[in-house]
């Protein structure tokens, strides 16, 4: 092990999420840390996602880190919504600003990760050999990292150019003059149809699920409303985590959809319409996601409004979702979306009535024997959300626990911070959290401080080792399911089920209760002594968190 190289702590990722791990461990508690990511660059999904169109569906102001207040101030967001080169400039500016690529490994990948329950340290080797040790591991992976190609036949039998919207070139990809085809109409194929569309000479959108999509109303930045963001930062910060989705500035709803008249209803959900966003119009009344009778008034308000913007009125029935509640798949905001349609070059094919049959050589045949002829193929076919980054890792213990294995039914967590069975190894909003379902930095920072305060008490304690026991992340993830299950949540076939992988097991994988009860919880545990935790003690105080090899 002469090679090995020996670390305080390793962080697995140098997304938003990896880079305030390694602030926050290396600045309160003074660890060797070594951040091992595989891209040449930092910023996790803003670095991997460069299609055209990309942007965050959550306001710029609110989209940011909170832990430095000078930070807040000096940065300036040039639109509401900001767009992926905006992100990763400011990513890569928080990088610069606190010093942290000097901790950071690039062109890292890990393939191994094996707790020793001897020396109570992790092991992590990677693709290029190298092997890095520390009693701690925390994986910053990321939910949306690893993207889905679908096993179409004839994939690579088609002799034009493909791409993935989660693996888009760093140089760009100019679609002028080409037939263009996109399979799939999630966010990131919402977000790209419209400019793509500018450029192609056709356009196909091949859609297998139509989604709800809202208006982003996006623009520049208004000045004084950021002036007054700015002036109030501290206090909204705190606000945001009393919500369920950690975003502040959205009154609650305090009625029933069905407790008003239809003319309220309509007017209401008018005015979120024009107001942009998605929290905003969830927000319309407290039970668009409890009741289906409830929600049944928004998705006719929306797909009445998909028919007054879309001419052709078969591609407007098309594009009306119909086979899930409003909400319960993550809603799209766009720009252009369903205008795009409008166009004479654009064409949309209905995948679900005649699915794809796989590709030839020139494009792509459906079941019925139809061939389209393309010069370039878009997959926006999206991830496998929340668990296959972390399972893309062969992660395992000395005593013979893999967590491939132990996650065979579904993903079963602590929290979302820890898995029963791999201590010492904590994850950044995991499955069994709010992640996705929230404001990714803010939910980023509060594990984080979790994760950096547990470890603080363990050092003082002259603890070793930490994990969960089997009999609380069982109770906790049968919460999970069942503050899921008492929503609309679970009707829809969504990547938050693993639905869009063939074979993943059908679980309802984030924590829908919200980030102020989930918050509590966390704080909860921690002040009870880390309730259903249980600890190793090191065998000489001074080894605390040091491994006892």
């Amino acid at each position: 092990m002469s090679n090995t190289k020996q670390f305080d702590a390793l962080v697995v990722g140098a997304g938003v999420g990896g880079l305030y791990a390694l602030f926050r461990l290396r600045e309160k508690l003074g660890l060797n840390v070594q951040v091992l990511e595989a891209g040449d660059g930092v910023g996790g999904t803003w670095y991997w996602n460069r299609y055209p169109g990309c942007r965050c569906d959550v306001e710029s102001l609110e989209y940011s880190f909170s832990f430095d207040p000078e930070l807040e101030q000096e940065w300036s967001w040039p639109e509401r919504y900001g767009n992926q080169p905006e992100i990763l400039q400011y990513v890569n500016h928080v990088a610069d600003r606190f010093d942290l690529r000097r901790n950071i490994q690039f062109e890292t990948r890990v393939n191994n990760a094996t707790f020793d329950r001897k020396t109570n340290l992790w092991t992590l080797k990677t693709e290029a050999g190298e092997t890095f040790q520390a009693p701690v591991c925390i994986m910053a992976t990321g939910n949306l990292s690893i993207p889905r190609v679908p096993d179409f036949p004839g994939l690579d039998d088609f002799q034009g150019d493909t791409y993935h919207t989660g693996l888009w070139p760093h140089e760009g990809v100019d679609f002028t003059g080409k037939r263009v085809a996109v399979i799939g109409t999630g966010s990131s194929g919402v977000q790209s149809i419209p400019i793509i569309a500018e450029q192609g000479e056709t356009l196909t959108v091949f859609q297998r699920t139509a989604n709800y999509i809202l208006p982003a109303a996006n623009g520049p930045m208004n000045r004084e409303i950021e002036a007054k963001h700015k002036a109030e930062y501290r206090e909204r910060r705190a606000a945001a985590y009393d919500t369920p989705f950690g975003i502040a500035g959205f009154p609650p709803p305090t009625q029933s959809a069905l407790d008003v008249t239809p003319e309220e209803r309509t007017a209401k959900y008018e005015q979120k319409w024009a107001e942009g966003g998605s929290i905003s119009f969830l927000y319309s009344y407290t039970d668009l996601l409890l009741s289906d009778e409830a929600n049944a008034t928004a998705r006719e308000f929306v797909h009445n409004k998909i028919r007054s913007i879309v001419k052709d009125q078969n591609v407007a029935e098309t594009l009306c979702p119909n086979d899930h509640p409003m909400g319960t798949k993550r809603l799209v905001l766009d720009t252009g979306y369903y205008e795009t349609y409008n166009k004479q070059h654009v064409h949309l094919v209905n995948a679900r009535k005649n699915p794809i049959a796989g590709l030839t050589q020139k494009g792509i045949r459906l079941e019925d024997g139809t061939e389209y002829e393309f010069d370039a193929i878009v997959f926006a076919t999206g991830f496998d959300a929340m668990t296959g980054a972390l399972k893309e890792i062969d992660v395992r213990t000395t005593d013979g626990r893999s967590l491939t294995k132990d996650w065979e039914a579904g993903p079963y967590t602590m929290l979302g911070l820890m898995s029963a069975g791999f201590p010492n190894m904590f994850m950044i909003t995991g499955p069994g959290s709010p992640g996705v379902k929230s404001q990714m930095i803010l939910s980023c920072e509060q594990h984080v401080d979790w994760i950096v305060d547990c470890l603080d008490y363990m050092r003082r304690e002259g603890q070793a080792a930490i994990e969960p026991t089997d009999e609380s992340q069982h109770d906790w993830t049968m919460h999970v399911k069942d503050v899921a299950d008492a929503t609309l949540y679970p009707k829809a076939a969504s990547w938050y089920m693993g639905a869009n992988i063939p074979g993943k097991p059908r679980v309802f994988m984030p924590y829908v209760g919200g980030v102020q009860r989930y918050k509590a919880k966390c704080e909860e545990i921690a002040a009870n002594g880390y309730e259903g935790f249980t600890f190793t003690a090191a065998k000489k105080p001074e080894l605390a968190l040091a491994g006892d090899d």
